[in-house]
This record gives structure tokens, C-alpha cells and sequence, in this order.
């Protein structure tokens, strides 16, 4: 297919995606305030007593509750959203490689939205009871808008490093990658999976990056599993062997 074939289909493809978005950000702007509520939840639950979550400017709840059903649009949407990356790459696929876009669709699913759930039920209570302990001395006022910029950063940085197996599962089969390969890398590896935790982990402390990046290497060490179950050797090693 030529460039300029690929980027129309990209477009398509883009096109595609920001609808359903779109049409299931409709869907959630109805239930907006459950949903803001129940992405609060975590934060509320470790607020000490007088503590409240506030707004300062007369515009942020309404941009709150757009901006979290949007994110709820995101991980309803995610199986239909792997699906347009699926159908956008399978014409560079083999006729048998083809025919695994259900297990893509089924575990990719799941990785984004475990992601997240790990993030609600694990990430975000150990970071905010840290940060509400450390402040006990004074009164929290906490605003909207950065309760749920925090939120935001960990539900959907953690959704997208749980995709990782993914990504690996991808890399080998183009044989980009190799278990040898992984395993060889693994010290630069453990090195990313901690600069990429001090990044999503709003908090900086050692305890809570540990807390982010032990299922990262692990996901890394599924990873490596996934190249040697699925993947294909480099030319070099398959002459070695």
C-alpha cells in the first residue's frame, strides 16, 4: 500500500475511534456525577476530618465532569479502540497471525482496564493516604481540578504500562525482539520501569515508585514469556541454533 494509502486509513481509522469516543462520552456526560464521584472515592476515603474536596474558579466542576467522562469513555471504549489499531496493522499480517485479534482484543482489554484498576484500588489510596498523612498537621482543602489531575495521571499511565505484554507480544512477532534479546536488557529495563514509575507517581517517594514499578517488571518478565510462547528467532539466532 502506498504512504499516502496508509495515512488515509490512519485517518480512517483515527476518524473511527474519535466517534465512538465521542458517542460514549455522550452516553457517560449522563451519569457524569456518579461517575466523578466514584473516581474521588479514593481520596475522600483518606480525607481527615474538616478535610474537603473544593472548587476555586465558578467553571471547573463543569470541566471536571467533562474531563471524567471522557476517561470513562476511554476505558468503555478501549476494546473498540484496540480494534481499529488491530484492523489498521493486520494488512502487514500474516493470513494465520490474523486470526488471533480476538486473544488482542480480549487481553489487551484487560491489561488497559487491570491497569486502571490497580491504579483506583492500589496506586491512588497508597499515594494519597501518604500525602494526606504527611499534611495531618493542617486543614485539606484539596481543589477539584488537581484531585483530578492526580487521579487521571494514575488510572491512565497505569492503563497504558499494562499493555506492555502487548507491545511485546507485537515486537516479537515482527522479530524485532527476542526472549535472549529482553533478558540481555533486562538491567536498562528495570532503569525505564523506574524513571517511567517517578514519572507517573505524582507523589516521588521510593515506597509508592516500589508500589508502581513491581508490577511493571513483572509485566516486563510476562512479556518475556509471551516473546518465547508467540515470537519468532532473529535470523542470526535461528542460524545458531
Amino acid at each position: 500500500m502506498p504512504l499516502l494509502e496508509h495515512l488515509d486509513e490512519l485517518r480512517s481509522r483515527l476518524f473511527r475511534s474519535a466517534l465512538a469516543v465521542f458517542a460514549l462520552f455522550g452516553a457517560c456526560w449522563a451519569f457524569s456525577d456518579t461517575i466523578l464521584a466514584f473516581l474521588l472515592a479514593p481520596i475522600r476515603d483518606h480525607l481527615f476530618e474538616g478535610g474537603d474536596i473544593v472548587f476555586i474558579n465558578l467553571a471547573e466542576p463543569f470541566l471536571i465532569y467533562v474531563k471524567a467522562s471522557f476517561v470513562a469513555a476511554l476505558f468503555l471504549g478501549s476494546p473498540y479502540l484496540l480494534y481499529q489499531a488491530w484492523a489498521f496493522i493486520a494488512p502487514g499480517l500474516y493470513r494465520h497471525e490474523r486470526r488471533m485479534v480476538v486473544p488482542f482484543l480480549v487481553f489487551g482489554t484487560l491489561f488497559f482496564v487491570g491497569g486502571g484498576a490497580f491504579g483506583y484500588y492500589v496506586g491512588i489510596p497508597v499515594s494519597a493516604r501518604w500525602l494526606l498523612q504527611l499534611g495531618s498537621p493542617y486543614k485539606a482543602q484539596i481543589t477539584l481540578r488537581s484531585a483530578f489531575q492526580f487521579e487521571t495521571i494514575i488510572l491512565l499511565g497505569l492503563g497504558l504500562v499494562f499493555e506492555l505484554p502487548m507491545v511485546i507480544f507485537f515486537l516479537s512477532r515482527l522479530g524485532l525482539v527476542t526472549p535472549r534479546f529482553l533478558m540481555r536488557h533486562l538491567r536498562i529495563a528495570v532503569l525505564a520501569i523506574f524513571i517511567a514509575a517517578a514519572v507517573i507517581t505524582p507523589t516521588g517517594d521510593v515506597m509508592t515508585m516500589c508500589v508502581f514499578a513491581g508490577p511493571m517488571l513483572l509485566l516486563y518478565l510476562l512479556g518475556v514469556l509471551v516473546s518465547w510462547m508467540f515470537g519468532k528467532p532473529r535470523e542470526g539466532e535461528r542460524d545458531a541454533a
